[in-house]
């Protein structure tokens, strides 16, 4: 069933803090909620779908939906990782288009910031529900030596610098010196990326997304319901999502699953890459924005470099706005997991809400792309199309 226009974001809200520790997760998902439901006009009561992912507590809708007190015909706790919440556009769109629900709630919120997280150079710890694969104990990996590797294989197979990666940090600067919210409004150049210290070669610190508290929620309803309310329409065109095996070993470590999420949300849209005017994609490291836009269709495979040297993703300088709210590198990153953040920022574009230094002048096509868990560990990626009406 194709969900084409079957559904509209009609509420959106990032929240503004970046540390909480007087907050619980529990309450960041409510404040989430009351300000996606404020920016819509409506209220809890209206609510009767709701979707959330392992960031909440029980890692899953039931203890949430009790604590906001909701009222459900349709809940989804299906866990993605970071890209959890942008597939959960695609099943609310889905849900609604089913008639399982009318008003739909996705959230996510986080405290990783209060609770002392690091930019990814501590091994990771894995949930006491997911088992150790044989070779999770001796290499003690941690998410920056990853994405370390896929840089360095990435710089030996296509010649890609480490100058470019740092254009990638670069760009989201200069976007974020417009959002009081941002937790890094500092612009920053070349130079200051690579003189930055060594996390895990060749990615330096100012290549590491940055640490946050805070969340953020969107709301979903039938078109009927969405043309009642006294807000801009944006509808989801398409949406695609993947499971990207490790293909018994056999895995190419430049590529990732936004070649099957692109292609397929691209495909339901009815759209191709050259029809987007601006284009979120999560940014946990910078190597994986230059992957995801080669993966995505707006370079060739290698190439991603070139495409994002010397300012193309600046908006109203390059060739692709690219996620003018500063991104996971110098916005907002809460949980580990960032990917709802980029769909509010592609529905502000879409409104026409974003800072105006920024705004995509006439922007009627956007994207919100991203990974969930990682690469070569277990690796989920989506992809969702909006459309301004």
């Amino acid at each position: 069933m194709s969900i084409n226009g079957k559904a509209y974001v009609v509420g959106a809200y990032e929240h503004p803090t970046r540390f909480a520790p007087d907050k619980s997760v529990a309450q960041l998902h409510a404040e989430c909620a009351a300000g996606a439901l404020a920016d819509a006009g409506l209220s809890f009561s209206d609510v009767d779908g709701y979707f959330c992912a392992g960031d909440a507590p029980g890692a899953g809708p039931l203890p949430l939906a009790d604590y906001m007190n909701l009222k459900l015909s349709w809940a989804d706790g299906t866990e993605m990782g970071g890209c959890s919440y942008l597939a959960h556009i695609g099943h609310a769109a889905a849900a609604i288009a089913a008639g399982k629900c009318n008003v739909a709630l996705i959230t996510l919120a986080g405290k990783p910031r209060s609770q002392g997280v690091s930019v990814g150079t501590q091994p990771r710890v894995l949930s006491p529900d997911r088992p150790e694969t044989p070779w999770d104990p001796p290499s003690r990996w941690g998410i920056a030596g990853i994405y370390g590797m896929y840089a360095m294989r990435h710089m030996h197979q296509y010649g890609t610098t480490a100058e470019q990666l740092a254009w990638v940090k670069v760009a989201a600067s200069h976007h974020a010196q417009h959002n009081p919210n941002a937790l890094l409004r500092k612009v920053v150049t070349v130079e200051d990326v690579l003189t930055s210290p060594v996390i895990a070669r060749p990615l330096h610190k100012l290549d590491c997304c940055v640490i946050t508290d805070g969340g953020g929620a969107l709301i979903l309803t039938r078109p009927e319901i969405a043309r009642t309310l006294k807000r801009p329409l944006v509808k989801v065109l398409g949406c695609g999502e993947t499971i990207k095996t490790n293909n018994g070993g056999d895995l190419d470590v430049t590529r990732t699953g936004a070649e099957r999420s692109g292609a397929s949300a691209f495909a339901e849209a009815g759209i191709t890459v050259n029809d987007i005017k601006y284009a979120s994609i999560y940014d946990n490291f910078t190597i994986m924005v230059i992957m995801q836009l080669e993966d995505l269709g707006f370079c060739k495979k290698g190439e991603g470099g070139k495409f994002v040297a010397d300012g193309n993703l600046i908006s109203g300088v390059g060739k692709l706005p690219w996620n003018t709210d500063g991104g996971g590198l110098c916005n907002n990153h809460p949980m580990n997991r960032g990917g709802i953040t980029k769909a509010i920022e592609a529905v502000r574009q879409l409104r026409g809400e974003a800072h105006p230094a920024v705004q995509v002048k006439n922007c009627d096509l956007a994207m919100a792309s991203g990974p969930g868990l990682v690469l070569g560990d277990g690796h989920a990626h989506a992809t969702v199309i909006f459309g301004r009406e």
